[in-house]
C-alpha cells in the first residue's frame, strides 16, 4: 500500500511535469533560468546557506508557476466565457509568479552584492 502509493504520487508528479513542459512556455522559458543559473548560484553562494537560498529561490519560482498553470486550466476547464472571479483568479496566479520572480531577484542581487560589492 505504501509504497505503491508513492509509485503512483511519482507518476502524477511526472505527468504534471511533462504537461507543464509540453503546454506552458513560461514553464519551458523558468526551467531554462533554473538549469543556467543554478551552477552559477552554486559558485556565487559562499555558504550551504546562501547556495540554498540562490537555488530555493529558483525551485520556488517554478513551483509557483506549476501552481498558476494549475489554476489556469482548471479555470479554461470550467468554460471559456469571461467571469470576473475567473478573471481574478488568473490575475492572482499571474501575480504569485511575479511575486515569486520578485524574491528571485532579490535573493540573487542581494548575495551577489555582498560578494562583489560587500
Amino acid at each position: 500500500m505504501g509504497l505503491g502509493r508513492i509509485a503512483r504520487a511519482a507518476g502524477y508528479s511526472f505527468n504534471g511535469l511533462r504537461a507543464a513542459f509540453a503546454g506552458e512556455e513560461a514553464f519551458r522559458q523558468e526551467l531554462l533560468i533554473v538549469a543556467i543559473l543554478s551552477p552559477l548560484g552554486w559558485w556565487l553562494g559562499r555558504s550551504a546557506v546562501e547556495r540554498a537560498l540562490l537555488i530555493a529561490s529558483l525551485l520556488l519560482l517554478l513551483i509557483v508557476e506549476l501552481l498558476n498553470s494549475a489554476i489556469e486550466a482548471a479555470i479554461d476547464r470550467i468554460g471559456p466565457e469571461r467571469h470576473e472571479l475567473s478573471g481574478r483568479a488568473k490575475d492572482m496566479g499571474s501575480a504569485a509568479v511575479f511575486v515569486a520572480l520578485v524574491l528571485t531577484g532579490v535573493v540573487w542581487l542581494s548575495i551577489a552584492a555582498a560578494r562583489f560589492v560587500g
